[in-house]
């Protein structure tokens, strides 16, 4: 078992930086790949950047040379620094832990969200 909490969404403005972490707790942290979404009111959760365990890391086009994604397993931590957000990002903000299946991730775990507001 594992459990994710995320925080330091908030409000900004366009064009601004956040940096959000993933906390993790339970069970040993390093073996699983983490993974970063995001879900906008009315719209379907999407997948906004990803890191195995061996630090290959994934990112959304939309995100792309914007976002990164990192981890620190010493202290159970997935991070992910947002730069230049733009208003249609505006969305909670869920870390998820998994293992690889194939090519992939299966997501099992997931944290709670955290609200990033991007005021225009």
């Amino acid at each position: 078992q594992v459990q994710l909490v995320e925080s330091g969404g908030g409000l900004v403005q366009a064009g601004g930086s956040l940096r959000l972490s993933c906390a993790a707790s339970g069970r040993t942290f390093s073996p699983y790949n983490m993974g970063w979404f995001r879900q906008a009111p009315g719209k379907q959760r999407e997948v906004v950047a990803g890191i195995t365990n061996g630090y290959k890391t994934s990112y959304a086009d939309s995100v792309k040379g914007r976002f990164t994604i990192s981890r620190d397993n010493a202290k159970k931590t997935v991070y992910l620094q947002m730069n230049s957000l733009k208003s249609e990002e505006t969305a909670v903000y869920y870390c998820a832990a998994g293992v690889a299946v194939g090519p992939g991730t299966q997501y099992t775990y997931w944290g709670q969200g955290t609200q990033v507001t991007v005021s225009s």
